[in-house]
Formats: C-alpha cells, sequence, structure tokens
C-alpha cells in the first residue's frame, strides 16, 4: 500500500511539470503572435481609398437645340473714366437774404410759415413796438423846432435888410434853419422805415419779404419778442433759383476733379432726369475721420430740386479706359446681379457674372460691361429668352 501511494504522488508531479511545460509553451507562442501584429503593416490594415464623383455644375446648361440661341462677339470701345459720388442739395449762401426787424416790439401776426414760397414786399410779420412812439415823438419835436427856425430866419432876413443886424447874425440863422429842416427830414424818413405814415403813426410795424424765395429758417412765434438788427433774424429766405449739391470725394480721387469740370447730376428722387452741374469748389480741409473733402457744384434748379435731397454726381476723367460692349439684350438681371451666358462644349451654355456700365448713347441697344467678360468672347443674343427657355 505504502509503495502503491509513492507511484501516485509521482505520477500526479509528472503530470503538474507536463502541464506547466505546456502552459508556458502555449503563452511564448501568444506573445510571439501579438508581437507580430503590433509589427504589421499599417497600410494592409487601412481602408480603400473614397471614390469621389464630382457634382454638377450649377452654371453650366444643356440645351437640345442650341442654334436656336444666336451668338454675337463682344467687342472692345474706348471710353473717359468716371468718378461717382453721392451729395445733397443745399442752398446758396450767396442766396440766403435775412429779414431783418428795424423796431423791437412783440409779434402781434405772423403772415407767412416755414417752407413758403414769398413775393418780393409781400407781408411777413406784423409787431407792436414802441419805437414808433418814439420816433413820432421826434418827429413832432423835429416839425417844432423846423416852424421856429424858419420863423427867426424869416425875422432875421428881414432886419438884416433894415440894417439892424450884422451878416453873421443872419448866417447864424440860415444854418439853424438848415439843422430843423435836415432833423425832420431825418424824423419822417425813420417813421416811413418804420412803415408808418407820419401824419398817422399806429404803433405797428410790418416787416416784409426784401427778395422772392422759399422761407428755409423761421426763428419767430407769435407772441414772441422781437429785437431791432438782431440775430438770429426772424426769417431766412433763400432763393432757390441756383442751388449747390455738396459732394464727399475721398482723397484718393480728388486728381480726377478739377475747377470748372461739369459733371452729371441725378436724384435719387428723380433717377430718370439728368441735370448738368459745374465744380466751383474743392474743399482746402479733408474730414480727419473719413477722409473726404468736400466738392461743391452750382447749377440751375429747374424747380424738381428740394433742399437736403440726395444726389449723385459722376465725373467724367481725362483718361481713356477700355470697355467690352455687348447688346442691351445679351445681359440678364437676376438677383441684383448681371449674367450673360456664353457658349460651352456639347452643346451646353455657361451662366456667367459680370459687371456692367452705362446705355450707349449714341445706340441705347449696346451696353458696357466694365468686369467678367473680354472683348472677343461670344455670348447669347437674348440672355431672357434662353433662361426662359432653361426655366421650362
Amino acid at each position: 500500500m505504502r509503495n502503491m501511494n509513492r507511484s501516485s504522488v509521482g505520477q500526479l508531479f509528472r503530470t503538474a511539470a507536463l502541464l506547466r511545460f505546456l502552459f508556458a509553451i502555449s503563452l511564448a507562442s501568444l506573445l510571439v503572435l501579438v508581437g507580430c501584429t503590433a509589427h504589421a503593416d499599417p497600410a494592409a490594415e487601412a481602408p480603400p481609398p473614397a471614390n469621389i464623383v464630382p457634382g454638377a455644375d450649377p452654371a453650366l446648361f444643356t440645351v437640345d437645340h442650341a442654334e436656336q440661341f444666336p451668338l454675337v462677339t463682344a467687342v472692345e470701345r474706348p471710353t473717359t473714366s468716371e468718378l461717382v459720388v453721392t451729395g445733397t442739395v443745399t442752398p446758396d449762401v450767396a442766396r440766403n437774404v435775412p429779414v431783418v426787424s428795424l423796431a423791437s416790439g412783440r409779434v402781434v401776426a405772423i403772415h407767412a410759415r416755414l417752407g413758403d414760397t414769398v413775393k418780393k414786399g409781400q407781408l411777413l410779420l406784423t409787431i407792436r413796438s414802441d419805437d414808433v412812439a418814439g420816433g413820432f415823438d421826434a418827429y413832432r419835436k423835429a416839425i417844432a423846432d423846423e416852424l421856429l427856425a424858419r420863423k427867426q430866419l424869416n425875422r432875421a432876413v428881414d432886419l438884416y435888410a433894415h440894417g439892424a443886424i450884422a451878416q453873421q447874425d443872419l448866417e447864424v440863422a440860415q444854418d439853424a434853419a438848415d439843422d430843423a429842416k435836415v432833423t425832420l427830414e431825418t424824423a419822417t424818413e425813420h417813421l416811413r422805415l418804420l412803415g408808418n405814415d407820419p401824419d398817422k403813426p399806429m404803433g405797428i410795424v410790418d416787416i416784409v419779404a426784401p427778395t422772392s424765395g422759399v422761407i428755409t429758417d423761421q426763428q419767430v412765434t407769435n407772441a414772441a419778442t422781437v429785437q431791432a438788427y438782431s440775430s438770429p433774424s426772424p426769417f431766412t429766405i433763400s432763393d432757390l433759383s441756383s442751388v449747390w449739391i455738396v459732394c464727399d470725394v475721398y482723397e484718393n480721387d480728388l486728381p480726377t476733379v478739377r475747377l470748372g469740370d461739369t459733371a452729371e447730376i441725378t436724384l435719387n428722387a428723380y433717377p430718370g432726369r439728368a441735370l448738368k452741374g459745374r465744380v466751383s469748389n474743392i474743399g482746402a480741409v479733408l474730414d480727419p475721420s473719413i477722409r473726404t473733402a468736400k466738392v461743391r457744384l452750382e447749377l440751375e434748379n429747374p424747380g424738381m430740386m428740394r433742399l437736403g435731397m440726395f444726389a449723385k454726381a459722376t465725373f467724367r476723367g481725362q483718361t481713356v479706359e477700355m470697355h467690352t460692349v455687348v447688346p442691351a439684350s445679351a445681359l440678364l438681371r437676376m438677383h441684383d446681379r448681371d449674367f450673360v451666358f456664353v457658349p460651352a462644349p456639347d452643346k451646353k451654355f455657361r451662366r456667367v457674372e459680370v459687371v456692367s456700365g452705362d446705355v450707349l448713347t449714341e445706340n441705347t441697344n449696346l451696353q458696357e460691361i466694365k468686369s467678367g467678360l473680354k472683348p472677343g468672347q461670344q455670348v447669347v443674343t437674348n440672355a431672357l429668352v434662353l433662361d426662359h427657355v432653361l426655366a421650362q
């Protein structure tokens, strides 16, 4: 029995040793496999490259019968450079006339308002003034003094004729009479300037328009007080038959503007009507914040221009530029942008964005292209027809 137990124990030790040996071999094999995997070629494990399919060109269109749309070749045309600036309508300060009151007093009636068109001599304002009472007092005293001086002169003449007084006394009386007469005339004229009849003083002063025009400023209201020769004046009348357009021109563009040059002016309110103005002044001081100078244009007012209106002035430069010209019908206006259609291979047309210019004055069927199209390129003559077909 004892021998038999020894045999069993030995067999167990041998079995355990074998199992440890097999485990060691398996672990080594696993480590080798992991090492090989870690050093494998990354390219072998990378995903296959993506197959990119180009999308359709939204500006390219296919037409079944391209020959139905005639083409025209863009040509080159010389033109002068131009500068477009904005400005506002302002009054000519030389035509602004202040309405001056010659008397101080209180306003009792206003006969015109801001913005009214008035004629020369038209009643604008009525005031009650103590100056009239003072003027009438001086007038009546001047009458009495003149009457007394005239009597003294007549007496002196009679006395001198009878040898009762010397010639010097006669001359003194003559001088006193002359002074009294001048004083009376001055007092009379003062009352008349205040708008009163010397024989019928009323204490009321009427202020009339010194010139014809439009009231562009009012500094008086009912029951207000007015001071003689004070500033600001009760009214300002502007003659708007000739006005100014004051524009802002950047300093880089100033070399293209000269005194005496003419400019084409269009008003935002009347875009279809072109006016002509002349450069009368170029500001000597630049605005330090936006780097612009004030350029003043003078022009006659056809009657539709109002102060404060926005305007656009176009200056024609002295240099010559080459612009592309195509038929006006070749341009398609869409989303505030201009396009033309140019032919492409395989019966296709490409829509190209361009920057359009002015319509030629000598031929309104032609229009300039500032950029986006070169001379010699072909375009579809009628872009609107082609766009209508493509929309279907």
